[in-house]
């Protein structure tokens, strides 16, 4: 199935648009690393609630040797400034044990 990696982020108001636009500026640099099957940068919409950044990965593995490698040390290398994010969050890990895609009719 695949392993799905979940970034829980607490953006201060007035750096939202700083936040995303770094994630477009830089998608481009994990979007070629051996095992990942997409990444979405998904915006809160409600009060209090973080930023959310998921990866989903063929495996752990995969997943791994995207952190231990030198593309991760570059996207990672000019993070926003602290009082751009408060407290909270975090990563979360998940195995994928079910799940189903929509399918037209027909198909």
């Amino acid at each position: 199935m695949s392993y799905i990696v979940n970034n829980r982020i607490y953006v201060t108001p007035g750096f939202e648009d700083e936040f995303e636009a770094r994630f477009r500026a830089r998608a481009g640099q994990i979007d070629t690393q051996p095992g990942l099957k997409a990444m979405r940068v998904l915006r809160p919409q409600g009060n209090q609630a973080p930023y959310v950044v998921e990866t989903e990965w063929q495996s752990q593995a995969a997943f791994r040797a995207w952190v231990g490698s030198d593309d991760f040390k570059r996207a990672h290398a000019d993070p926003l400034p602290p009082e751009a994010t408060a407290e909270g969050g975090g990563i979360e890990q998940f195995e994928v044990v079910e799940g189903t895609e929509a399918r037209g009719p027909g198909e």
